[in-house]
């Protein structure tokens, strides 16, 4: 259901693995240039969609989303409340990535107060150490909301770690948003094991080098980020919902 990688190593994993779908929704990548690499890489057996990850709030206080099925792009770091509007706008499937992790997720609060917005609670996370998707599964039954998992591969061995398995085809991007959003029967699967173990201690490792604030620096400094509010790209259209660099 997410990934971060995706190049002809990635896929070959995923068919190797009988993964049928990947959904691709690297960081700070505008939505056009997510949607060509998905077609690039999609076909022979593996359908890739393209989706997005958006931080929501302010970098010390982000809560992410993943949307998938969007028509336009979305900036990174716009409130909270906005993003859902605009997921709502684009008819989107909206899911909540590891829940109640750190400071990059939605609360127990956040996906209780929006319930009727969201329609999937992460509850499986390959990069999650054990006691982290038990909270996500607690999240997601004391809300009743569907859940979904995911390998969340940023590196190419967690491809197949975790997936979800629906009843019904998934045949393109459609299939799968419209899945999401009606809530259709799925059941969240993942490997065993100490090989299992051991790829999701190293994602999980490389959560540090994620939110360094090297990166931070790099990425978000100038305002001239693809996926920074005030890009270019984005026109005014997000400037009064824009919550980096709030306080």
């Amino acid at each position: 259901m997410h990934v971060k990688t995706l190049n002809e190593r990635v896929v070959s994993r995923a068919r190797a693995r009988g993964i049928d779908a990947l959904v691709y929704a690297p960081h700070f990548t505008r939505l056009p240039d997510i949607r060509a690499r998905a077609d690039r890489f999609s076909g022979d057996g593996v359908l890739v969609v393209p989706a997005r990850e958006v931080f929501t709030g302010p970098w010390y206080d982000r809560r992410h989303l993943l949307a998938v099925g969007l028509s336009d792009p979305v900036p990174d770091f716009i409130e909270f409340r906005a993003a859902l509007e605009e997921f709502d706008r684009q008819d989107a499937a909206v899911l909540v990535p590891h829940p109640e992790m750190l400071n990059v997720s939605c609360s127990r609060g956040d996906v209780a107060a929006n319930s009727g917005a969201v329609d999937a609670v992460e509850t499986y996370n390959a990069k999650c150490l054990p006691h982290q998707n038990r909270v996500a599964r607690a999240v997601a039954r004391e809300t009743g909301l569907p859940g979904f998992g995911s390998s969340y591969a940023h590196l190419r061995r967690t491809v197949g770690e975790a997936w979800t398995a629906f009843e019904g085809a998934i045949d393109d991007e459609s299939d799968l948003v419209s899945a999401l959003r009606t809530g259709a029967p799925r059941r969240v699967v993942h490997r065993g094991g100490v090989g299992h173990r051991l790829r999701g201690l190293a994602e999980f490792a490389h959560l540090g080098y994620e939110n360094s604030w090297g990166k931070l620096d790099r990425l978000f400094l100038s305002g001239t980020e693809p996926t920074h509010p005030s890009n270019v790209a984005y026109g005014s259209r997000f400037d009064d919902v824009v919550a980096y660099g709030s306080a």
